[in-house]
């Protein structure tokens, strides 16, 4: 697993003087994606990349791109913008995130974009183009947090930066499209021996049923790019599991969640169908290792302590953590395969920052897919996860033909 660690926004900067940030007045996107792939080292060109992110190089991008993106949702702000090739054609479509909690800090990197964004090197909103003309700056905002925040953004980014807001449902479908017809090797299934495996045959891309999993759940039958309907969700979610392991556990961030849930044994917490038939439950297709009853032992185990101060020290912050990810993934993942059944949808995309590209939430999720339609339906994965309503943002500006655009 990558190694997770926070950047800041002067830190973030830093690494990327060699590119070129000019980011013009908004208006229709077009981008070359021919020969676009994903860079996968940690650390490229001296800019290290966030955690679990991935920035797309685009080779043969020559134009200019006139924006930056931001998707502010209850538990994370996702930031996506364009950076062109000092050293010639071709440029990236570069990717972070900060907790929503922490909204200025989210806020102090689009100003710092901005203030390197100006040719003359200015150091101010008010940046100037090689002519001398003002450039006026544009953030196209969506989630619930653009209109939370709106008047913080506003205030602090300054007169010469017009904030956008676009529909949050809109912008996952356009950010879905994007990935799914535009970027190779995005899609991929999960499997314990095969973590990341591309699917030889890409699969229809439509109809389909995407599954966003955010602090809350939404799921969403897609007929095309811009054709969709919210066909059901779940309040259970990112946001769920993070407040539950705050109270359970001492973890400090859902990174750390996630971290500690790789290591626990969820078998000292869940009740399994072992520990009630005391081997497989085979007439119904149960392994001993299913889980029965998530946190099934932690009554019995609590009755047993008399002092009620040790009790929450009886379980391992770990085990915790791993059982209540499973809980919560299973619940999603059989919601997600009865609304994809009662839809006649084949092919299930999950997206959203509840994943994070965590083995044991993939693992979780495409276990439930198969296990309840029998091995007819699969989970499809994407690696910018959490970057679909950014990405979306990004695009909505664009015509009919960006794909040809040099």
């Amino acid at each position: 697993m990558a190694s997770r660690r926070r950047l800041s926004a002067g830190a973030e900067i830093a690494g990327i003087a060699q590119y070129d940030l000019k980011i013009l007045n908004p208006g229709d996107i077009v981008i070359n994606v021919e020969g676009a792939f994903i860079v996968d080292e940690d650390q490229v060109d001296g800019r290290l990349t966030p955690p679990d992110t991935r920035d797309i190089a685009l080779p043969h991008h020559t134009g200019k791109v006139s924006h930056i993106a931001v998707d502010i949702g209850g538990t994370l702000a996702k930031v996506v913008y364009f950076t062109q090739n000092k050293h010639g054609k071709g440029g990236r479509l570069n990717f972070t995130k900060f907790e929503s909690s922490k909204i200025d800090e989210c806020i102090d990197f689009l100003v710092s974009l901005i203030k390197r964004n100006g040719s003359n090197g200015s150091e101010t909103t008010d940046s100037t183009d090689n002519d001398g003309s003002t450039i006026q700056h544009h953030i196209v905002a969506t989630g619930g947090g653009s209109y939370k925040f709106y008047d913080r953004m506003r205030g602090r980014l300054g007169s010469n930066v017009s904030v956008s807001r676009e529909d949050e449902m809109e912008c996952l479908i356009s950010g879905l499209d994007f990935f799914i017809t535009q970027i190779p090797e995005e899609v991929f299934c999960y499997s314990e021996s095969n973590p990341m495996s591309f699917p030889s045959r890409p699969p229809n891309k439509y109809p389909c049923l995407l599954v966003n999993m955010g602090s809350g759940v939404s799921m969403l039958k897609v007929l095309g790019p811009r054709k969709f309907v919210r066909v059901g969700g779940s309040s259970l979610g990112g946001g769920t599991l993070w407040g539950l392991l705050s109270l359970l556990t001492d973890a400090g961030s859902y990174d750390e969640m996630l971290e500690m849930a790789a290591t626990g044994d969820n078998s000292n917490v869940d009740m399994l169908v072992g520990d009630i038939y005391g081997t497989d439950y085979a007439r119904i297709g149960l392994k001993a290792s299913t889980i029965a009853s998530s946190f099934g032992k932690v009554f019995k185990k609590a009755r047993e302590e008399p002092d009620h101060s040790k009790k929450q020290s009886l379980f391992d912050g770990g085990d915790i953590s791993r059982s209540l990810l499973y809980a919560i993934s299973n619940n999603i993942g059989q919601i997600a395969y009865l609304q994809a059944q009662n839809h006649q949808l084949e092919h299930i995309y999950f997206g959203g920052s509840y994943i994070r590209g965590h083995p044991q939430t993939m693992h979780t999720l495409s276990y439930a897919i198969n296990f309840w339609s029998k091995g007819e339906k699969t989970a499809y994965f994407l690696r910018h996860e959490g970057y679909l309503g950014a990405v979306g943002a990004f695009m909505q500006t664009k015509p009919t033909d960006w794909i040809d655009g040099n």
